[in-house]
């Protein structure tokens, strides 16, 4: 079943959203479910996802990729607009660059293209199939803020960047050591784990935690936030 046509994973996306304060537009959630379909439906770049993973896309990918999107949508209504505490939250208008490392699939770098087409997105990925894929979703989706670098992170090239992101790539500490180098002064890393493995972190002063979980699943999540001073 098309994920245009499954109210009841669309229900649960939609109640996880307005549950962190967030309402989309018809038109950008079309967008979440053509992607989830791609990834779901397309086969000639091999096994994209797990069958027990496909059958809750939207609740468990999706709604995990628009994390940073909706801590960063509820800071920026706490703190005003014009007291900003992170760099995304500066303005609406300006491009920023945001690339994220082994994107895979395309979690949670397509998903955050959708919703902030404000941003110039990169996808970095060195596996050929995966670049495939993600080239190919990009065109039929339309989203002219993202380009698929199809390199590892390190020989991409990309440098003086807003924010990194990964999801579930490596430790904390290894995935911040390879993002440190290609951000700018003033940007930010993020990354999404399950709380369990980064619970440690919680006592530096460095670091931010933001716990959550996700409609029907029992475990515990992390968005991992770390600033280049």
């Amino acid at each position: 079943m098309s994920y245009r046509n499954n109210i009841e994973q669309q229900n649960l996306l939609n109640q996880f959203l307005r549950e962190n304060g967030v309402e989309l537009p018809g038109e950008t959630l079309g967008k979440l479910y053509d992607y989830a379909d791609l990834v779901v439906e397309t086969k000639q770049f091999g096994n994209l996802i797990s069958a027990k993973d496909s059958e809750k896309f939207l609740s468990r990918h999706i709604a995990d990729s628009l994390v940073p999107y909706l801590v960063m949508s509820h800071e920026l209504s706490v703190v005003g607009k014009n007291e900003y505490k992170n760099p995304l939250l500066k303005t609406q208008n300006s491009e920023l660059k945001w690339a994220d490392m082994g994107a895979g699939a395309g979690c949670p770098v397509f998903p955050l293209a959708i919703v902030m087409p404000q941003v110039q997105f990169y996808a970095v990925e060195p596996r050929n199939m995966r670049v495939q894929f993600m080239q190919m979703a990009k065109e039929k989706l339309g989203l002219k803020n993202l380009t698929v670098v199809g390199k590892r992170f390190e020989t991409s090239g990309l440098t003086d960047l807003d924010f990194i992101s990964c999801r579930a790539l490596s430790t904390f500490e290894n995935d911040w050591e390879r993002a440190r180098p290609a951000l700018k002064k003033g940007g930010m890393f993020l990354t999404l784990k399950s709380y369990n493995n980064v619970a440690q972190l919680e006592s530096d002063p460095a670091i931010i935690l933001h716990k959550y979980t996700l409609p029907n699943e029992e475990q515990v999540y992390a968005l991992v936030t770390r600033g280049n001073e």
